[in-house]
């Protein structure tokens, strides 16, 4: 469970099959009235009736203030989300969600080049069609492991732009390095799927401009393996002074202190944890900053990131 954040509740309108394995659910408020209004690349916690929390990108349209729509493919070795949502969940049952927050805002660029890899195609199609909309030049690299299982293909070819899709059972993989060997003044890189490909393109991409490159990742990478040193947080909404231990995150340090804080993946990806940094320096271990963003060291997330040295002050 998220801890410090509000649950709106919401009504399964409809389930719908987009690809072998991925179902997408459209999601209603049972009061009748909009959504918060939201923009491409933003995500939305799911509270299954489990208790479960997973973190989903709404994929609908941002016009449509009357549905939320998200994608799930189902896992092979599901932690509980896909799989209760392929084999439970049907249309009438109430959930909760929390959001939407966006880690992965779709900035301004003279072009745009989307590179998406299986379920990552999820926030990539708001991004899609809004950059459609605009009229601005934009080309999408599609790529899976199977056509049947290639979600969204019908809505994409509606767009009308250069939609490419790399089948690995039939062509192989998208070329990155025929894509991405020149940098490319004005182009914003998009990318969502798994760590390989996102590795992939950013070891292809560190000769080109500072912030060409924007990643969403849905698991967060490996952690340091350095050790964790103790260190204090003070917090200066409250004025308390906690001691972080090694082993122990700040979020937990602060909730067992009895400071109110906002969390719920626990795994610095959703970004809920968010806090403004007052003074020191942080030790980013988050998969959601840039480096251009971690070197501005003015804030960071909680639940995984530490101190480098032996203070933080925290707006908190």
């Amino acid at each position: 469970m998220g801890v410090g954040v509000a649950d709106q509740p919401a009504v399964v309108r409809q389930l719908r099959l987009e690809a072998d394995g991925v179902v997408s659910v459209s999601l209603t408020r049972p009061d009748g009235l909009p959504w918060p209004a939201w923009a491409p690349g933003a995500h939305v916690d799911i509270v299954l009736p489990t208790g479960i929390t997973r973190q989903y990108s709404l994929c609908g349209s941002p016009d449509d203030r009357d549905t939320y729509r998200i994608a799930v493919r189902r896992q092979v070795r599901s932690r509980g989300g896909s799989e209760y949502v392929h084999a439970f969940l049907r249309p009438g049952q109430n959930l909760a969600i929390r959001g939407p927050r966006n880690n992965f805002p779709l900035r301004e660029h003279d072009r745009y080049l989307f590179i998406a890899g299986g379920i990552g195609i999820t926030p990539i199609l708001a991004m899609v069609r809004e950059t459609a909309e605009r009229g601005k030049p934009w080309r999408l690299l599609y790529a899976g492991s199977s056509a049947a299982g290639m979600a969204f293909t019908g809505e994409l070819a509606e767009l009308g732009g250069v939609v490419e899709c790399y089948v690995s059972d039939r062509c192989g993989r998208i070329p990155l390095d025929d894509l991405l060997s020149e940098p490319r003044v004005g182009t914003g890189v998009y990318a969502c799927g798994p760590e390989t490909l996102l590795t992939a393109i950013a070891e292809r991409m560190t000769h080109w401009p500072p912030g060409a490159l924007h990643i969403e990742r849905f698991a967060s990478r490996p952690k340091p393996t350095r050790p964790d040193t103790e260190f204090d947080v003070r917090c200066a909404r409250s004025a308390k002074t906690v001691t972080v231990p090694p082993g122990q995150s700040i979020l937990d340090a602060l909730v067992g202190a009895g400071v109110p804080v906002t969390a719920s993946c626990r795994e610095g990806l959703c970004g809920t944890c968010e806090t403004a940094v007052l003074d020191g320096t942080p030790d980013h271990r988050d998969d959601i900053l840039d480096e251009r963003e971690r070197a501005a060291n003015d804030r960071m997330f909680i639940c995984v990131s530490r101190a480098v040295g032996p203070r933080l002050e925290l707006d908190i």
